[in-house]
């Protein structure tokens, strides 16, 4: 794509919380969405890695189907580390993509499998139990 202005990576770690925060910017395409996920992996891997990833889509102009197919390894790759991932400030273009794509739920979800047990469904919301 030349001329085009992938995503801008910027991360941002809270020793306090545990927390790393990148902002995106610009397109979320194959070029970009390989710079965020090596990001957020080598923060995973390091030596104090984070509980939670957030991505913050403020500024994000557009994403395309390899910048999906990384937001789903960067997915993998939290899920696998025991970190939750949060999507924040989501684009309605965005919203659209993942909710037509069915991933959206994938990607939110909280995932407990490895987490102690004293922490296994904290943030976990339940919706009315029917019957």
């Amino acid at each position: 794509m030349s001329g085009a202005r992938h995503a801008g990576v910027r991360p941002a770690s809270g020793r306090e919380t545990a927390t790393l925060t990148v902002r995106v910017a610009g397109e979320l395409d194959g070029t970009g969405g390989a710079e965020l996920t090596a990001v957020v992996v080598a923060r995973l891997t390091g030596p104090e890695p984070p509980r939670a990833v957030r991505l913050d889509f403020r500024a994000l102009a557009g994403i395309d189907r390899l910048g999906l197919a990384e937001l789903l390894m960067i997915r993998r790759h939290t899920s696998a580390a025991g970190a939750v991932l949060h999507l924040d400030n989501r684009p309605a273009a965005l919203d659209r993509l993942l909710r037509r794509t069915n991933v959206l739920e994938h990607l939110t979800a909280t995932d407990t499998v490895g987490a102690p047990a004293e922490h296994a469904g904290a943030g976990l919301v339940h919706g009315p139990r029917g019957g």
